[in-house]
């Protein structure tokens, strides 16, 4: 291990200073009312998709975004997959994503029967570049009547999914100044930015549709589960009835209307879901604290910058990133290496869409920025007990 990557490992060591290792990189945290809700939940025997903590975690979630409606669902990828449906996306279209994402955002649109359209990320937020995409949009988007289609494959693109990585909100106003030229829906993956602001908006209702993960690792947890957030009545409705596999209410006779979907979130989830959202606000405060900590720690070591938000943004902080410097970037394994080695969970970034086997053949624009993000990008530790003084209390 070369010395510049021995003060890397023992900066964050002295941020970790009162953690005992093993160290993970996001571990939940109940420390709240969970227990009490969900013996609750069992004591009533409402623990499947029909239970009073389903419709409270939704209307406390709503709330909580300050959003008209929340559609509970049993993962993030299920949410996303129902709100590229909502948005119109159909068999054979293009959907924009980013190719700097997890794996759920482009398996979503191959859910539809759709094909991902990779593009790039830009430095300041990790996410979608608008200026970029914009510039390539005016190349190679032609019309044809009320949409647009891909001038190199003649289908029709659809609709463009920005994901805020590790929490960090993309530039919505300019992305959608850019889909707003050309008429696409703008479905925002926030699985991982539940509390997040940009411009003072949380993130997930900065467009007409969002999904929303609570997977275990995620800021709060129902064990399981996402959610789909919209501002509009009847894609709500229209999502409820989708995720419910689209039966048709009646007191005693099952009966459906359409191929749908068995996505409800069960009570038992949801029960989880409220006492870690009663949680939330002290959650994010912490690992905003940890944040400072490690900007702190890393402002004078050299090789390596750490992550800040943007100007506009206001992030939740989910994973703290660093970014290797040029030079360093082809010692990043070793650097991981060293890292885990001492018990110290991080990880690079997802390896990138385009580069999977079965999304090499997809249609992308220039991917430099994304390719260069991926080699210099290492994520560390961030869970919100980490910020404490006394960690290990």
């Amino acid at each position: 291990m070369n010395s510049n990557h021995a003060m890397i490992v023992a900066t964050i060591k002295s941020v970790l200073r009162n953690v005992e290792l093993p160290v993970s990189l996001h571990e939940p945290s109940f420390v709240g009312r969970e227990w009490l809700l969900l013996k609750d939940c069992l004591d009533s025997g409402y623990v499947s998709s029909v239970g009073e903590y389903v419709d409270r975690f939704e209307q406390q979630l709503a709330q909580y975004l300050g959003a008209e409606h929340v559609v509970a669902v049993v993962n993030g990828t299920a949410a996303l997959h129902i709100s590229l449906l909502l948005a119109g996306v159909k068999p054979g279209d293009e959907v924009i994503v980013p190719t700097l994402t997890f794996v759920a955002t482009a398996n979503a649109v191959s859910y539809c029967g759709a094909i991902p359209h990779f593009a790039d990320s830009e430095e300041r937020t990790l996410g979608l570049a608008p200026a970029k995409l914009g510039q390539y949009f005016a190349a190679i988007l032609q019309p044809d009547g009320d949409q647009w289609l891909n001038r190199n494959t003649g289908r029709r693109v659809a609709a463009i999914v920005p994901m805020h990585t590790f929490g960090h909100p993309v530039d919505m106003d300019a992305l959608k100044a850019v889909a707003g030229q050309y008429g696409l829906p703008v479905i925002e993956d926030a699985a991982e930015s539940l509390g997040s602001r940009y411009k003072g908006r949380m993130a997930g209702t900065l467009s007409n549709l969002a999904a929303i993960s609570f997977n275990g690792n995620k800021i709060l947890t129902t064990g399981g589960g996402g959610a789909i957030v919209t501002n509009d009545k009847v894609l709500a409705e229209r999502a409820k009835h989708l995720t419910t596999t689209a039966k048709l209410p009646h007191r005693w006779q099952i009966s459906h209307d359409e191929v749908g979907f068995n996505y409800r979130m069960p009570n038992l989830n949801a029960a989880l879901g409220c006492a870690q959202l009663e949680q939330l606000s002290g959650f994010i405060e912490q690992k905003r604290s940890l944040a400072e900590m490690y900007k702190k720690a890393f402002s004078t070591v050299a090789g390596v910058e750490w992550f800040q938000e943007s100007e506009f943004a206001r992030s939740n902080y989910w994973l703290n990133a660093l970014l290797l410097d040029e030079e360093n970037l082809e010692k990043r394994n070793e650097l991981l290496e060293a890292l885990n080695n001492e018990t110290i969970m991080a990880r690079p970034a997802w390896t990138l869409m385009h580069t999977l086997p079965m999304y090499q053949g997809c249609p992308r624009m220039d991917l430099s920025v994304a390719e260069n993000l991926e080699q210099r990008l290492i994520c560390i530790p961030s869970s919100p007990f980490l910020a404490r003084e006394d960690s290990s209390a």
